[in-house]
């Protein structure tokens, strides 16, 4: 679920304060897009919430979010918004988000 290389090494490069920044960043953007994507009517929405999950999911390791979120920019961009399984979705990240924020690899030096 949680690629740890990845997040040692988003780690590394910007150091320990910034990388605390950046988690709270994306997690409260990814909450907000969460939110946006339960409302979202038309693909364009679909598309650009999902093309914002999935930069933050690769960037910090979290792997399944990023398939599910470039699957479903994919279908959005087809306009088959209805195979977005958005259930699915927000319990990936928020089983995501636990596994990261309970890991003791994610403060490891």
């Amino acid at each position: 679920m949680i690629d740890w290389q990845q997040v040692h090494e988003l780690r590394h490069e910007v150091g320990a304060e910034d990388f605390g920044e950046i988690i709270r960043l994306f997690l409260n953007e990814a909450e907000e897009a969460l939110t946006r994507l339960k409302c979202a009517s038309a693909p364009q929405e679909f598309e650009a919430d999902l093309h914002f999950l999935k930069g933050g999911a690769l960037s910090l390791g979290f792997d399944k979010l990023r398939a599910l979120c470039e699957a479903g920019e994919q279908a959005a961009r087809q306009g088959r918004t209805d195979q977005i399984d958005l259930d699915l979705l927000v319990g990936v990240y928020k089983a995501s988000k636990r596994a990261f924020l309970s890991d003791p690899k994610l403060t490891a030096a």
